[in-house]
């Protein structure tokens, strides 16, 4: 008992040094001493060192955010911008670009929109008489090609052979004005009689082409009554076309010379002036106050295309609300004309040296590149459709505009942006978005792609020799006639890829 009782006071003596011998005190991570019931001492520090640190990656993170989007706010301004350096930062093909266009950063146009057109063509009020111009009062043609009078060439040439002095004196305005607008006399593009006669009645147009049988016409729609009676629809075509169309589609024959295809009348232009269908095309593109001048109002739409609109809301829309008479969409990528060029190039819309000689003279005479706040929306215009009153401003402005694709290239969205800027404040005329362009039409395929060997051409070599029988014989021949000016100092401006398309 004595043991056991011994063992027992043991224990119990044991227990109560283990307890006397635990420390009320705690030690942290450092080794400092600290109560359970209390916090350390440097505990509020660590609290703000953690909340300072998630402010930093807060702040870093925003930061950097603000960085990437003054980046992107930098790269669409240089899109825009007229320094040079800026501008070539704006580039589809580069690494960036398609970072950010991933990313969806990159804002994209819309590619339709909604026309403001007025609700019912019945309702629409057509202005009385004809819009005057308050400087071109008469315009007169030159009907003679000079040199063909004296023999000096075999045929007479469709654009009348305008010499350099000519063409610049054409952009001298006056009251009466006398220019070269194509329709030399026994030059080709005649009309047959019963054509003629018909079109004499014909106030509006729509008008439309196609050469070369590059496509088959296509059938307007949404034509309301009034415009059906209103106005001639007038397919304008080769006789290669003609051919072509009669055999894949029902033509109907009037009785009175007329062909029909649908509410299209057909009208034949006999001996093509010229050896490139393209530059044939431009005839009743641009020269319609020629081909049909009884008209006052046109509206011209390409071969390719499907009217979606009624005709008598446009004219309300682009030439009577606003008091125009000259209307065209932008283009949808470019604004340079230099731009627009070299597009053409890499595409092989046309020989590339002689778009580069084109440009140069252009260049030359001081056509500048585009620049936003200009006095022009864009130098570049869709002409795929082109919608006019024939007042003698507007006329005359078109038979610059075909003189032009007469001497040089037949890439007419070259030349338009040109002969505005030739003619300044005088001309004046409507660029309508190109969102609205693409609501006008259904655009259809052609039945084939065209091509012709002049425009895979690189270099001018090419063109010489056994490469002569490439040269057109009876179009752009400013290319090939001596240009009173120094060319070879020319630089061309440097130019934005905005589009891989063109």
């Amino acid at each position: 008992m004595d043991g056991e009782a011994q063992r027992s006071v043991s224990f119990r003596s044991n227990r109560r040094g283990e307890r006397n011998n635990q420390s009320p005190y705690s030690k942290d991570s450092e080794g400092e001493l600290f109560s359970p019931g209390r916090l350390p001492q440097d505990y509020p520090m660590k609290i703000v060192w953690k909340k300072g640190f998630i402010r930093l990656v807060l702040v870093a993170g925003i930061l950097w955010m603000m960085l990437i989007l003054i980046a992107l706010l930098f790269h669409v301004w240089s899109c825009q911008s007229s320094v040079s350096f800026f501008s070539a930062i704006c580039n589809k093909d580069s690494k960036v670009f398609t970072v950010l266009d991933t990313m969806g950063l990159v804002p994209k146009p819309q590619h339709r929109c909604p026309i403001p057109l007025a609700n019912d063509p019945d309702k629409v009020v057509i202005p009385e008489g004809r819009t005057h111009d308050r400087l071109v009062k008469d315009l007169f043609f030159v009907m003679e090609d000079d040199q063909w009078n004296n023999r000096s060439q075999t045929a007479p040439l469709f654009g009348g052979q305008e010499s350099w002095s000519q063409r610049e004196k054409s952009f001298k305005l006056n009251s009466t004005m006398k220019v070269h607008c194509g329709f030399i006399r026994n030059s080709g593009a005649e009309m047959v009689p019963s054509d003629i006669k018909y079109v004499k009645k014909c106030r509006f147009v729509v008008a439309s082409g196609i050469f070369d049988g590059y496509d088959v016409p296509h059938q307007p729609s949404n034509i309301s009554l009034r415009s059906k009676k209103l106005f001639c629809f007038l397919m304008v075509l080769d006789e290669i076309s003609l051919k072509f169309i009669k055999e894949n589609v029902t033509i109907r024959d009037d009785g009175n010379g007329g062909k029909w295809v649908g509410i299209w009348r057909l009208v034949l232009l006999k001996h093509p002036p010229y050896d490139e269908p393209r530059r044939n095309g431009k005839i009743p593109k641009i020269l319609l106050h020629r081909l049909f001048p009884q008209a006052q109002y046109s509206i011209w739409i390409d071969g390719k295309m499907e009217l979606i609109v009624d005709p008598l809301l446009m004219l309300e829309r682009y030439l009577w609300r606003g008091k125009h008479t000259f209307a065209i969409a932008q283009h949808k990528h470019h604004r340079s004309i230099y731009e627009e060029a070299d597009a053409n190039k890499r595409r092989k819309r046309y020989a590339r040296p002689l778009i580069d000689l084109h440009m140069k003279i252009y260049r030359y005479e001081g056509m500048p590149s585009w620049r936003p706040g200009g006095k022009t929306i864009s130098d570049v215009p869709e002409g795929a459709v082109i919608i006019r009153e024939h007042t003698p401003m507007s006329n005359l402005f078109s038979c610059l505009w075909f003189n032009e694709v007469d001497l040089f290239t037949p890439r007419d969205q070259l030349s338009f942006g040109y002969v505005v800027y030739r003619l300044g404040d005088f001309f004046k005329f409507f660029m309508f978005p190109n969102c609205e362009y693409n609501s006008l039409f259904v655009l259809h395929p052609h039945t084939r792609e065209h091509s012709s060997a002049v425009e895979w051409v690189k270099n001018l070599t090419e063109l010489s020799g056994k490469g002569s029988g490439m040269k057109e014989s009876r179009g752009g021949l400013g290319l090939w006639t001596p240009y009173p000016g120094k060319l070879d100092s020319v630089v061309l401006p440097p130019v934005a890829r905005t589009s891989k398309a063109g």
